[in-house]
């Protein structure tokens, strides 16, 4: 013991554990380092420090003392088992889970281990053994609330958001003040569509714990979901307050930042996010969307860096980087080599996807045979009669972004990007146990065509009350077009239209992300452009003259003012000439295109396909090109 106390060692490690149980921990901290500076190789007093450190955030030397720990007493599970949280929590979680098996090795019924093994495993993709960790802990102890909660996790990535949420749930009535059990319900809620609720449950994890981060940053995420960008940056902002080193949320700014239009505030919160996290693709992915890359790009050096060790990379990873450097060469001239990493992320990506196409296409051809010219006329103008709606659709990357910011730059239009509600109720009709979309359509009285076009009124209208007009951006809205008409008979439709093969290289270039599954394979891709042009043709002969404008791509970049002259007159509005200097409006973009909309019009896009006709015969052929 040093000279300043006449202590035992057992009674220093009585004195420590006191102050230990108290958080006290700089006292602590000095009665164990007196024990060890008297036995250096005190299992308890090298393990209880580590602990410390781990609580004090200094992991290396916490990973040191507990492994000191284990070699004096390498019989005892929980060393084993703190190591495992102590490399996990210092992004180390395949070493982390040799040190949980080591501790369940020795004590294979210990919950915590297993838990915390489950952990692990699904910060490593391995979902499936995830949930058999932490059902097996659970079985141990069946009120373990921590487990229940981090269930949740796993079962969310797996698509099972109800499960998810009942299980977070209750974990909360076995300890309601779990502030991660929140935190891990506003995940799953998010999952579900469910901003507003995942919102609530954020704001309590954070009253629980005022310094959550990861709680301020996923909050940020949902308040973009609901719109509410700038509050959105400001509580990711307080969350790299709080973490500095947290790469995450300076991602989430710099897409924040992105779609708002502060390009240069974007680069930077990007370039820290992977200046931290050098081996986080989705990092750099979202960095080149950002940015225009020359030559000698530190950040091109180190993605090459990196897909130098492509196979280390789960497949999630292998496909953001692909994308990230299909970017950058595209930048910068090499179209081959940019083509090849695109050909090469879209296959990693399609290999994650389960696509039911047959299903998928099926859809479409149901569509057509149940809007019949008879049943449109006789549905005819009993739906809610605003004319406040404005629906731009067409595949995507067919310049639905940029008609939209040409009409929000209009004093009487508020742009609402894309909305998921009208997909929503309109997938939700067969909800009551009858049949769905579209076959639910033929027995839609009109106070219910009423019911669905006020709900969606009610959904938009809060987002611009004062407006003459809100646009709904959503590109797949194409496929309810007539229900849209029946729903909303004044409702102005907008067809964006541009060169099939342009579209589809288009969509091919980007890693969207929403759920469109049929974007990354060239064939599936062709197939489904097929079905989407085949639905067009058949609104073309139900719809009533002058409910749908068709505006094509080319035509609008070669002539700004008069296809902007178009679509101001079609929404029954006088002409604003803001509308021609659309990429100065101050507006959030929350699509693929929130940069190029920020430039004056461009037309180097047009038959930007043609130098790759060899390498696109699968996409060529499945459109039934020569």
């Amino acid at each position: 013991m040093t000279a300043k106390t006449t202590l035992t060692v057992d009674q220093a490690l009585q004195e420590a554990a006191t102050h230990h149980q108290a958080e006290r921990w700089a006292e602590a901290e000095w009665f164990y380092r007196a024990i060890l500076q008297a036995r250096p190789d005190h299992a308890d007093a090298n393990h209880l420090l580590g602990l410390i450190a781990y609580r004090t955030g200094r992991l290396e030397f916490a990973a040191v003392l507990i492994r000191k720990a284990i070699s004096a007493s390498p019989g005892m599970a929980a060393f084993h088992s703190n190591l495992g949280t102590v490399l996990h929590e210092h992004g180390k979680p395949s070493e982390a889970v040799l040190s949980y098996r080591r501790a369940l090795v020795i004590a294979p019924d210990y919950p915590e281990a297993l838990g915390n093994l489950g952990n692990a495993l699904k910060d490593l993709g391995r979902q499936n053994e995830a949930v058999t960790c932490y059902g097996r802990a659970l079985v141990l102890n069946s009120n373990f609330a921590e487990a229940l909660s981090n269930l949740g996790n796993p079962l969310c990535d797996q698509g099972r958001l109800d499960d998810a949420a009942a299980c977070c749930r209750r974990a909360l009535v076995l300890k309601p003040a779990f502030s991660q059990a929140h935190y891990n319900l506003g995940n799953v809620l998010r999952g579900q569509g469910r901003a507003d609720q995942a919102i609530a449950s954020y704001q309590r994890a954070l009253i629980l714990k005022v310094d959550y981060a990861e709680a301020f940053a996923n909050l940020g995420i949902a308040l973009r979901d609901e719109g509410r960008e700038s509050e959105a940056a400001i509580r990711c902002q307080q969350a790299v307050v709080l973490k500095a080193d947290y790469p995450e949320a300076y991602c989430n700014l710099g897409i924040f930042w992105t779609e708002m239009g502060r390009l240069a505030k974007a680069r930077r919160a990007l370039e820290c996010a992977v200046t931290l996290a050098p081996r986080r693709a989705s990092a750099y992915r979202n960095l080149a969307q950002s940015k225009r890359f020359t030559a000698g790009d530190r950040f091109l050096a180190a993605m090459e860096e990196l897909a130098r060790d492509m196979a280390a990379l789960d497949m999630g990873d292998q496909a953001e980087l692909h994308f990230a450097l299909g970017k950058a060469y595209e930048d910068l001239g090499r179209r081959e080599q940019s083509f090849q990493h695109f050909l090469a992320g879209n296959a990693c990506k399609r290999r994650l996807i389960a696509y039911d196409e047959a299903a998928t296409l099926g859809v479409g051809e149901r569509t057509r045979a149940v809007f019949t010219p008879a049943l449109m006329a006789g549905k005819s103008g009993l739906g809610e009669p605003s004319e406040v709606p404005v629906f731009i659709f067409g595949m995507p990357r067919s310049g639905t972004s940029l008609v939209e910011q040409i009409l929000a730059s209009h004093r009487q239009v508020f742009g609402a990007g894309e909305r998921p509600e009208f997909g929503r109720l309109a997938v939700g009709l067969g909800r009551a146990g009858g049949a769905g979309f579209p076959e639910a359509v033929d027995s839609l009285s009109a106070a219910a065509l009423r019911r669905l076009g006020g709900d969606y009124l009610a959904a938009v209208r809060p987002l611009a009350p004062a407006a003459a007009r809100i646009t709904d951006k959503m590109p797949a809205n194409f496929r309810f077009a007539g229900l849209i008409h029946l729903a909303l008979p004044k409702a102005r439709l907008i067809h964006c239209r541009r060169d099939p093969v342009d579209t589809c290289l288009s969509c091919f270039s980007k890693l969207f992300e929403g759920d469109l599954p049929w974007a990354y394979d060239l064939g599936e891709m062709g197939r489904y452009y097929r079905a989407y042009e085949r639905l067009m043709a058949h609104w073309r002969t139900v719809l009533p003259p002058g409910v749908m404008l068709e505006v094509d791509y080319e035509e609008l970049v070669a002539d700004l003012e008069g296809q902007a002259r178009r679509l101001v007159a079609h929404c029954g509005l006088d002409w604003d000439e803001s509308c021609l200097a659309f990429h100065q409006t101050d507006r959030t973009v929350r699509t693929a295109s929130a940069t190029q909309v920020r430039r004056p019009i461009y037309n180097t896009s047009v038959g930007r396909w043609r130098p790759l006709t060899e390498q696109l015969w699968p996409l060529l052929n499945a459109l039934g090109l020569p």
